[in-house]
């Protein structure tokens, strides 16, 4: 089923991923009621990573800042697995980003820059959220960014 959200994304030259199965003991989202809740998405490609490594050492910032995006599609590949159709977004609550950091970089917002952008882009105002961004010192696979994402939707 591809609506708007998907036509959107289409015209951005992008394609919704298939969902990125999970590492551990959890779901890649869950809905509790009006809600979605995702799971800390990586910016898997294909299975793997494209890169690892800290941000400001081995990953450049605008570099991140690309893998963050490609978090969120994760992220919205993962909403529509619980959802069923991303029109039923009503609108994008929180996001929270994590940037596995050199011990000196202090750029972690504009790396989720990238996933923000994003879901402004394909979402018009139901993308605008609040939002974190942390650093850390590592992720999972030595992922340099990992992207988690709060969705409300519409009923029906």
């Amino acid at each position: 089923m591809s609506g708007a959200v998907e036509a959107k994304l289409a015209e951005l030259g992008l394609t919704l991923p298939g969902v990125v199965p999970p590492l551990a003991a959890y779901q890649p989202a869950v809905q509790s009621g009006v809600y979605v809740y995702t799971a800390g998405q990586l910016p898997m490609v294909d299975g793997k990573l494209p890169v690892t490594g800290k941000v400001g050492a081995e990953v450049t910032a605008e570099e991140a800042k690309e893998l963050a995006r490609t978090c969120a599609l994760n992220a919205l590949a993962a909403v529509k697995s619980v959802a069923g159709d991303l029109d039923r977004i009503a609108r994008v609550v929180k996001v929270v980003g994590f940037v596995a950091s050199a011990a000196d970089f202090t750029g972690q917002p504009g790396v989720l820059n990238g996933a923000s952008e994003l879901l402004g882009a394909v979402l018009g105002d139901k993308g605008v959220h609040a939002r974190s961004a942390v650093g850390v010192a590592v992720l999972p696979l030595d992922a340099p960014v990992e992207v988690e994402i709060q969705m409300e939707l519409t009923h029906a």
